[in-house]
């Protein structure tokens, strides 16, 4: 059988450190990558010096989910992918079936929204910290703090993508009533990978 990945990365400088520059992502270094795996029911955790490791997960599944994957996390993974060394599986990620949760409500309502935003309103939980702080984390050396943010990312998005595959819509916080909320349809998606029968 054929996995989908819901996944999160987290990087150790940003677009805005000395040396990076605007969509400079060859520059940038991650710091640590969680996913789940639908097909092994199982959520990992990879650090920088494992990307053959998550090279190999990621060679196995045929779609990917994300928030804002596509243009953050797939261009700086696939940098690295780009100079894993021969033998190690080397998946293009922007061949394989693609879910952005936040694509995906941008072309349905033609507005963004943060991922905290959205877990809070479906699913009454929110994240652990900013994603401004994980260089920091990184920095101070507290990688099983940063682990956890970035496992917790990665929960939600799963939750979020679970909501979005079976329900067809999501909610989300309404801009013109204070605490009011608007469904966001989608188009029905296409069976998951390793969940369908």
């Amino acid at each position: 059988m054929v996995d989908t990945i819901v996944f999160d990365i987290e990087t150790q400088n940003f677009f805005t450190d000395s040396g990076v520059g605007r969509d400079n992502f060859g520059a940038l270094k991650i710091s640590v990558v969680a996913a789940y795996s639908y097909l092994e029911d199982r959520y990992h955790v990879f650090e920088e010096q494992e990307m053959d490791k998550l090279a190999e997960l990621f060679a196995g599944a045929r779609r990917i989910v994300g928030f804002s994957m596509n243009r953050y996390d797939i261009p700086v993974l696939t940098h690295y992918f780009r100079r894993l060394n021969t033998g190690v599986p080397r998946p293009n990620l922007w061949e394989m079936e693609r879910v952005d949760l936040l694509e995906e409500i941008e072309l349905a309502t033609g507005h963004r929204i943060s991922l905290a935003r959205l877990a809070e309103a479906n699913l009454g939980a929110t994240k652990t910290h900013h994603g401004s702080e994980a260089g920091a984390l990184y920095d101070e050396g507290k990688m099983e703090e940063l682990k956890e943010y970035c496992l917790n990312d990665v929960k939600l998005t799963k939750d979020l993508y679970d909501l979005y595959r079976t329900q067809h819509y999501l909610l989300m916080p309404d801009r013109r009533a204070e605490g009011g909320v608007t469904k966001v349809a989608f188009a029905k998606p296409a069976s998951t990978p390793a969940l369908a029968s």
